[in-house]
């Protein structure tokens, strides 16, 4: 489960860092060929590419996830146990409802 967690907050970081390090470079000309660029197109071009970096980001993340094992990770049984409980339970308060709305 860790490494779950793991992948997912650095995906998360990456999600926030690659836009923020896009618009800072082109805003402050440390890429090249941006200083030529008018306001207007410096401010579409570098939004744009934030905007793809963030869905490259989400690509590889879903890439990582589809290419995990499903048998990896089994369910605990106590857990199963307690949700199969509430489903039946709630099954029979909602029996009792339409009963008493019957009446």
């Amino acid at each position: 489960m860790a490494a779950v967690i793991k992948k997912f907050f650095i995906a998360s970081m990456f999600m926030w860092m690659l836009p923020v390090v896009i618009l800072y470079g082109f805003n402050h000309n440390m890429l090249p060929g941006s200083d030529s660029l008018s306001p207007h197109s410096l401010t579409l071009l570098s939004g744009f590419l934030a905007v793809i970096s963030v869905n490259i980001v989400i690509a590889f993340y879903i890439c990582m996830a589809m290419k995990e094992p499903s048998d990896k990770h089994e369910p605990d049984p106590a857990f199963l146990a307690e949700a199969k409980a509430s489903i039946n339970q709630s099954a029979a308060g909602e029996a009792n409802q339409a009963l008493k709305k019957q009446e």
